[in-house]
């Protein structure tokens, strides 16, 4: 496979991951996909390359990455397991920056705060809360994104609202200061990611999207 078409996914049998693969196989794209269980994706096996293993597993992503131009992690905090978002991170930059890969794209909450945020009133309180009531995974996020801060790669950080399932809309708002809705059918955050791989609006930046 040719490396200037094919990306690698992280994430991939969750909410919103399973709709990139699929938005990414339409736009033409070839996709290698990590997974612990690859009969989640029987319905892709002739047209995904499947790696079976775990993203805290440095050699699995090298495996993962290698011939690919373009990341993209949706991944989520694993069922009655610790907050891994820093440590996979930490892991996909290091492999990144061996194979030379450039692009990385990822998801994460809208309760997120970074430098230049003019976030509601509500919103701000809604982010509040977040800290007090889930204070082991926020400092986790936070983690991760100084991770990409520190990085010179070409990184975007999307921000979510509430993730819903739901056909694509084709109606998703951005911005760069605040949650612009409530919630995001998760079909419409694929749409979004794949349009990143190519375009330079958000490098490095950290936009909200919402319906």
């Amino acid at each position: 496979m040719q490396k200037q078409n094919k990306i690698a996914v992280i994430g991939g049998a969750g909410k919103a991951g399973r709709y990139v693969v699929e938005k990414a196989l339409e736009a033409g794209y070839q996709v290698r996909v990590l997974t612990r269980n690859p009969k989640q994706f029987k319905a892709f096996y002739k047209h995904v390359e499947i790696i079976k293993g775990d993203v805290r597993d440095v050699e699995v992503i090298r495996t993962l990455f290698n011939g690919c131009h373009t990341v993209i992690s949706t991944l989520g905090k694993p069922k009655k397991e610790s907050f891994i978002f820093s440590s996979a991170t930490n892991n996909i930059l290091t492999v990144m920056n061996e194979l030379h890969i450039l692009r990385y794209i990822v998801v994460s909450g809208g309760s997120v705060d970074v430098p230049g945020d003019k976030k509601s009133f509500l919103n701000k309180m809604g982010a509040r809360m977040f800290r007090i009531l889930f204070p082991n995974m926020m400092k986790d996020k936070y983690k991760e994104l100084n991770l990409l801060l520190e990085s010179n790669l070409d990184w975007t950080f999307v921000r979510l609202p509430f993730v819903v399932e739901g056909v694509a809309t084709g109606s998703i708002k951005e911005s760069l200061r605040d949650i612009p809705g409530l919630k995001i059918y998760n079909s419409d955050i694929a749409d979004f990611l794949i349009k990143q791989i190519a375009s330079p609006l958000y490098i490095r930046k950290c936009p909200f999207i919402a319906n």
